[in-house]
């Protein structure tokens, strides 16, 4: 039996028009859809009638299924010969744990590409008006996952992201994002730095809250998963550059054609693709 292949996909941040014109025409071909919690649904209804969809999501409580078991899952479709598209929120490769699957595939010698996606990081502030970088107001970003201020003994250098880097986006911070801003401040940020929490970012639920680094603690009680957390000063943007209510008023930016009919599924291979 010739031998399957895994496509890591970003699905992007939610919105369904951001998904990669590759990405989609990997899921109209797909016969296996491993996808992630954070996958908007809409999405799986492009994969084919016949295709298996395999739900694999996790919150910071609950997990589907172990990553051990995913990286089997994609192991053994492979080896019985399906395409597999791994879907994964954002981007698989920005804290989607790709890499762990990627290596997986490698040690199991089967044949995977990787198809990035549009990264909740990046797009996720766009849409609440938030420029990550401004010429006047940041030159550098970090990204780090909330988890790591939960841990016992963390990777993460405060001294530096406090001091060195201009906007700092937390993603699945929203339990975490106190005692994130305690350390930034305790590590010599102002404590009036601004602070956004952007509640389904890129979606029809999408919630902002705006504070400071000082008072936005409490603010974290009036949202739920999933949360995206931007501090610094072109957080002061927001409200002049928010655009996304007058898209609502000329039509509903979620319900317009997500796809323009040029993208064939059928459509031959771009150039070369194998990795694995």
């Amino acid at each position: 039996m010739k031998l399957g292949k895994v496509f890591l996909v970003g699905a992007g941040p939610g919105d369904p028009g951001l998904m990669t014109v590759r990405g989609l025409q990997l899921l109209r071909k797909a016969g296996v859809v491993v996808y992630d919690r954070l996958v908007n649904p809409i999405l799986l209804e492009e994969a084919p009638a016949n295709a298996a969809l395999i739900f694999a999501g996790k919150t910071s409580s609950y997990h589907s299924l172990p990553q051990e078991q995913i990286n089997e899952l994609l192991i053994s479709h492979a080896r019985s010969g399906s395409q597999v598209v791994r879907l994964k929120g954002g981007d698989p490769f920005v804290f989607g744990r790709g890499g762990e699957e990627a290596e997986a595939l490698r040690a199991a010698g089967i044949p995977f590409e990787v198809v990035p996606g549009v990264s909740s990081a990046v797009a996720v502030p766009a849409y609440a008006g938030i420029p990550l970088t401004h010429r006047k107001l940041s030159s550098s970003f970090a990204v780090i996952t909330g988890h790591e201020a939960c841990k016992a003994k963390v990777s993460v250098d405060w001294g530096l992201l406090a001091k060195s880097v201009d906007t700092l986006v937390v993603l699945m911070g929203l339990k975490s994002l106190p005692s994130i801003a305690a350390k930034l401040i305790e590590h010599g940020r102002p404590a009036e730095t601004p602070v956004a929490l952007i509640r389904s970012g890129t979606t029809e639920e999408q919630q902002v809250i705006i504070g400071t680094l000082a008072d936005i603690g409490p603010q974290c009680a009036k949202l739920r998963p999933p949360v995206l957390a931007v501090v610094g000063e072109v957080v002061k943007l927001s409200e002049s550059l928010q655009w996304l209510s007058s898209s609502y008023a000329s039509g509903n930016l979620f319900q317009e054609i997500l796809w323009p009919a040029s993208v064939n599924p059928s459509a031959p291979e771009l150039g070369p693709r194998s990795i694995g």
